[in-house]
């Protein structure tokens, strides 16, 4: 009994000490340094900090899309995401893709790196166990009225009293048991919490030897004043590779932005401020904020860091794929967001700009979610320029295959990404997915058929894969976890595109199979496995499926349903009807 006794002392003495460290020490150490050297106390503005526990919900005033035009097409006045599933709806099978919304690409990409490094390692994927980013925990900033408000039947936490009896350990137990279940605000594995807004502070770079971690990122202070006082962080929104991305309030436009605070790194500065370029062409060229592409505002330093400021927007499309349940969007929200895209990549390509990294993850919604706009350009290149051949651009499930096989690309891969995200918007699944580049081609294969032999010709890495009779080297691993290699010849496609496409009507209500078919065409043109035939953004803008009305004057440019010379043009539905899925 007494040993039984000393053992729950001690963890509740352990959890009391990780409760009294919640609160950052570097938050301490500059909270105390900066009270002693007399730093100014700049408050927060007022009416710009969001009074919601939920780290999705966005102000009123957070977007400039308020005021754009609406370029999306025509659709009724509610737009529904949602799909409107029957009562027996079940997910599909393992076999048809392992869930999207679940997919965490950054640590995809964090593997192939090393991968790229050792040159080795061939492990299975599980998509559903991953999280979009690194961050362990997000913090909502909250004023402690509002604190109260989010956590109503939250009870005063007790200090530790090593003296207590059993009797008393138990209560304390099952207070923090309630404390900690409590803290959990969006329901998500205790990745948010809701905490008081410290007052806003400016802290000056000598009140600390390092303000950096040991990777180069930002140590984020709930409540710093960035900018000389302009921008207060709100909240972290998340981790990536190349940055640490915050939520902060601008004083002089009473309004929330999004700032991206770049690792300090020379290389990432450098891919810095080459985005800040790319940005600031395509603001030039967009003066009327219609081409659906994320908003800069402007750039700074702070401490030794990049930083640039964006327009704040809701969410991105994996996240609001998860919030709706994981099954997938309406087909009416698959065809908004699908223009939206195209538009986007036009004006990219007008530019010659590539993406690069193209990805639900990178596609943001307003408030409204009828509109979106494609971010994150850190990755972008200037077609016009001697690209490196790297087999490690784009995140792995949205990788063309020419990257793979060493080709030299083009706004194509573009166009590949989109249409790999389009099929997860509707079905909620992962259209291609292996553990690594070999296994994807044997995905991309299995789906969309054999490269021909005079596209590998053109592949500098086309000897890694395929032998001299095209036969495809499957490497994989044996029950015994030994690598071994298979020889594949695929003479036509295993798993239908357009069969996967109509498995994603299963179960939902009023489909429309004829806008269903004609989807499973775009899809089938943005996932032409020769780069030189895939469909262009121009041409998907003009596509059946994108704009019924191009379709029927008799634009469609040989991309119908039905072959070429825009017969199949014709074949769209002859009113437009948004059924929710």
């Amino acid at each position: 009994m007494r040993e039984e006794k000393a053992r729950r002392r001690a963890e509740i003495r352990a959890r009391a000490q990780k409760e009294a460290e919640k609160q950052p020490l570097l938050q301490q150490v500059l909270d105390h340094n900066s009270a002693d050297r007399n730093t100014p106390n700049i408050p927060t503005p007022a009416g710009q900090i969001e009074h919601s526990a939920s780290p999705q919900t966005s102000s009123p005033n957070v977007s400039l899309l308020e005021s754009a035009p609406n370029s999306a097409p025509d659709s009724p006045g509610v737009f529904v995401t949602q799909k409107e599933v029957t009562s027996d709806n079940r997910p599909l099978g393992e076999e048809e893709g392992n869930s999207a919304a679940h997919y965490d690409p950054m640590k995809d990409m964090l593997e192939d790196q090393r991968r790229a490094a050792l040159k080795q390692g061939l492990g299975q994927v599980t998509a559903s166990s991953y999280k979009e980013t690194l961050t362990e925990q997000r913090t909502v900033l909250l004023p402690v009225s509002e604190k109260a408000e989010a956590a109503p039947h939250k009870k005063p936490k007790k200090e530790f009293d090593m003296f207590a009896d059993e009797d008393d350990e138990e209560e304390e137990e099952e207070e923090e048991g309630q404390d900690e279940h409590e803290m959990d605000v969006d329901g998500d594995e205790k990745t948010t919490k809701a905490v008081a807004i410290p007052q806003g502070r400016q802290y000056h770079e000598s009140l600390l030897d390092k303000w950096d971690d040991e990777d180069g990122y930002l140590k984020i202070i709930p409540g710093e004043i960035l900018e000389d006082g302009r921008y207060t962080i709100v909240e972290v929104l998340g981790r990536g590779v190349f940055a640490v991305v915050v939520r902060a309030t601008d004083s002089a436009t009473k309004e929330q932005v999004a700032i991206k605070i770049v690792r300090k790194n020379d290389s990432m500065r450098k891919a810095g401020l080459k985005e800040i370029y790319f940005l600031k062409k395509i603001l030039e060229d967009d003066p009327r904020n219609k081409n659906h592409i994320v908003r800069f505002k402007t750039s700074f330093d702070h401490k030794g860091h990049l930083c640039m400021v964006f327009e704040n927007l809701k969410q991105n499309l994996r996240d609001l794929v998860k919030s709706l349940g994981g099954h997938g969007i309406s087909l009416v929200a698959v065809k908004e967001y699908a223009k939206q895209m195209f538009i986007a990549l036009a004006a990219l390509k007008r530019l010659d700009i590539i993406h690069a990294d193209l990805k639900p993850d990178n596609i943001l919604t307003a408030d409204d979610n009828r509109h979106i706009k494609i971010c994150d350009l850190g990755s972008a290149a200037d077609r016009r320029d001697n690209n490196d051949v790297t087999t490690y651009l784009v995140s792995r499930f949205y990788r063309a295959p020419e990257i793979i096989l060493g080709m030299k690309y083009d706004f194509a891969i573009d166009i590949w990404a989109i249409g790999c995200t389009l099929f997860e918007l509707w079905t909620g699944k992962i259209l291609f997915q292996g553990p690594n580049n070999n296994q994807m081609l044997k995905a991309i294969m299995e789906c969309r058929g054999k490269f021909s032999g005079k596209l590998l010709r053109k592949a500098s890495l086309a000897g890694y894969y395929f032998n001299e009779h095209e036969q495809f080297a499957s490497r994989e691993l044996d029950p015994f976890g030994k690598e071994t290699t298979r020889w594949m010849i695929f003479k036509k496609p295993t798993k239908d595109l357009k069969t996967r496409v109509q498995e994603g009507a299963k179960n939902t209500q009023n489909i429309n199979q004829t806008e269903l078919v004609l989807f499973a065409d775009l899809l089938d043109k943005c996932l032409n496995i020769n780069p030189e035939k895939r469909i262009t953004p121009e041409e998907a803008l003009r596509h059946p499926f994108v704009n019924p009305r191009a379709a029927a004057a008799g634009h469609g440019h040989g991309h119908g349903p039905n072959g070429p010379g825009g017969g199949g043009g014709g074949g769209g539905p002859s009113k437009y009807k948004p059924y929710a899925k």
